[in-house]
C-alpha cells in the first residue's frame, strides 16, 4: 500500500510540474474571488502570491455567489470574478442570473462548483461563464485556468526565461549561461537569446567573439519603444539559432536599471523566442531580485568554499520560500578540484545546502581559458572535455528534452582532406 501511495504521489508531482509549465504569466488585471470554503480561499490566495500573478491585483472574500451579488449592486465589477457555490442547482443558476445584471461588459467569470454534472456545466457556460472548475481546486489548477483565459492557446507559447546568477563573483555563472544557451540552440535547433544584463562588465560579446554596436542598454533605456522590429535590429546573430542581446561593456556612464524596464524588455523578447537565457551580474538590487524570483527557472552557480556556501544557501532558501509552485532552483558546483585550494567536498556542500547539485563542473583552466580567449564555446573547442557532458545535462534538464547529437560543422579543409582520402 505504501508503495502504491508513493507511486501516486510521484504521478501527482509530474502532473503538477506539467501544469506549472503550462501556466503562463497573467496580464495586469483585477481579480475578486467570493469563496464558500476556507480551502478554496487559501488556494486562490496562494496562487495570488505566485510570480505568474505578480502583475494582478487579487482580493479574496467569503460568502459565495450571494455575497458577490450583494457586493456588485453598489460596486463596479473587476476584470475577473471567481465564484464558489455549494447551493442547489436551481438556486445557484438564479443567483448567477442576478449577478449577470450587475456585470460590466468584458468581465469574465470562473465558477468553482461542487457538482460534477454535464447539464449544470452546459447551463453555466450558456450564461457566459468562462470556466467551470470542480472543487477542490489547487493553486496550479487555478493558475492554468487563468492562463487559458488570458493567453491565446492558438498562438505560439510565451518563451521560457532562465535566470543564471553566481553565488559569488567569478564563479563562472556567465560562462555556464553562455555554454548552456549555445548547447540548447545547437541540440534543439530552437531560437535562443542571451540577455547580458551585466551592462558595464558583461562578457557575452567577448565569449562569442562579437563586437555589437547596439544592444540591451538601448532597449532598457527606452523600453516602451521596443517591438519586434527594433528587437531584431538590436540583437546580434551568433548562429542560425542563437542571438545575443549584448551589454555595452563600457564605463562612460552609470547604469541604474529599472525593474519595470527590465520586465518590459524581457516580455518582448520572450514573445519572440522560445528560450531566453538571462545572464545576471553578482549583485542584489530590486531588479536582480525580481528577475530571479520571476524567471521560469533559476540556475545558481557556486564554487566549493565557505562564502559561496553561505550565499548559495541564502539564495536557495529565498527562492524556495517565494516560489512554492515552481521547481527548486538548480545548483551548479563549478571549479571543483582546483589544485592546492582547500575546498568543501561536494557531499558536505550538498548536505549544508539541503539539496543535490544538478551538475558538477570540474576545474579545467586550460580548456575554459582557451575557449574564452578564442571566443568559442567549450564543446566547439574541445568536444571531449569533461565539462561538455554536465553542460549538456543542464541544457536537457532545463528544456525537458532528450539529448540529441550536435552536428559538427565541416570546414573547407575537411572537404579537401576527404577528397584526398578518396583519391587514395
Amino acid at each position: 500500500m505504501s508503495r502504491e501511495l508513493a507511486l501516486l504521489d510521484e504521478v501527482e508531482a509530474v502532473a503538477d510540474e506539467r501544469i506549472s509549465d503550462r501556466a503562463r504569466p497573467i496580464p495586469r488585471i483585477s481579480i475578486q474571488a467570493f469563496c464558500e470554503r476556507p480551502e478554496t480561499a487559501e488556494a486562490v490566495q496562494v496562487a495570488a502570491e505566485d510570480r505568474r500573478l505578480i502583475k494582478t491585483h487579487v482580493s479574496v472574500h467569503m460568502g459565495g455567489v450571494n455575497a458577490a451579488v450583494a457586493h456588485y449592486l453598489e460596486s463596479p465589477t473587476p476584470n475577473l470574478i471567481v465564484i464558489e457555490s455549494v447551493l442547489p442547482q436551481r438556486e445557484f443558476l438564479a443567483a448567477l442570473d442576478k449577478l449577470a445584471e450587475s456585470c460590466d461588459a468584458g468581465t469574465k467569470v470562473i465558477v468553482v462548483g461542487h457538482t460534477n454534472d454535464v447539464l449544470l456545466y452546459r447551463e453555466v457556460l450558456r450564461r457566459g461563464v468562462s470556466e467551470y472548475l470542480i472543487a477542490p481546486i489547487n493553486p496550479l489548477q487555478f493558475m492554468e485556468s487563468l492562463s487559458n483565459l488570458y493567453n491565446d492557446p492558438h498562438t505560439d507559447p510565451v518563451g521560457h526565461v532562465y535566470a543564471f546568477i553566481g553565488a559569488k563573483g567569478g564563479v563562472g555563472s556567465s560562462t555556464i549561461c553562455h555554454n548552456v544557451a549555445w548547447t540548447v540552440s545547437e541540440m534543439m535547433k530552437q531560437s535562443v537569446v542571451i540577455a547580458d544584463l551585466d551592462l558595464p562588465f558583461g562578457t557575452a560579446g567577448l565569449d562569442f567573439n562579437q563586437d555589437p554596436v547596439q544592444g540591451i542598454a538601448e532597449a532598457i533605456a527606452t523600453p516602451e519603444r521596443l517591438d519586434e522590429v527594433l528587437l531584431d535590429r538590436l540583437l546580434t546573430k551568433c548562429s542560425e539559432y542563437l542571438s545575443l542581446f549584448a551589454a555595452p561593456g563600457a564605463l562612460d556612464r552609470e547604469y541604474d536599471l529599472s525593474a519595470d524596464a527590465c520586465d518590459i524588455v524581457l516580455d518582448v523578447v520572450r514573445q519572440n523566442v522560445p528560450y531566453v537565457a538571462a545572464d545576471l551580474p553578482h549583485m542584489w538590487t530590486q531588479w536582480t531580485k525580481r528577475m530571479v524570483l520571476q524567471a521560469d527557472h533559476v540556475i545558481i552557480t557556486a564554487a566549493p568554499d565557505l562564502a559561496n556556501l553561505r550565499n548559495a544557501k541564502n539564495m536557495i532558501d529565498l527562492v524556495k520560500q517565494a516560489r512554492h509552485n515552481d521547481k527548486p532552483p538548480m545548483l551548479i558546483l563549478s571549479g571543483v578540484g582546483m589544485p592546492k585550494r582547500p575546498e568543501i567536498s561536494v557531499k558536505d556542500f550538498e548536505a549544508a545546502i539541503g539539496m543535490k547539485a544538478s551538475a558538477i563542473i570540474e576545474f579545467d583552466s586550460e580548456t575554459f581559458g582557451q575557449a574564452a580567449n578564442n571566443g568559442q564555446m567549450i564543446e566547439e573547442l574541445a568536444p571531449k572535455a569533461k565539462a561538455v557532458q554536465p553542460i549538456r545535462e543542464i541544457a536537457m534538464s532545463l528544456t525537458g528534452r532528450r539529448e540529441q547529437k550536435i552536428e559538427k560543422k565541416s570546414s573547407g579543409l575537411d572537404g579537401i582532406l576527404g577528397k584526398l582520402r578518396l583519391k587514395r
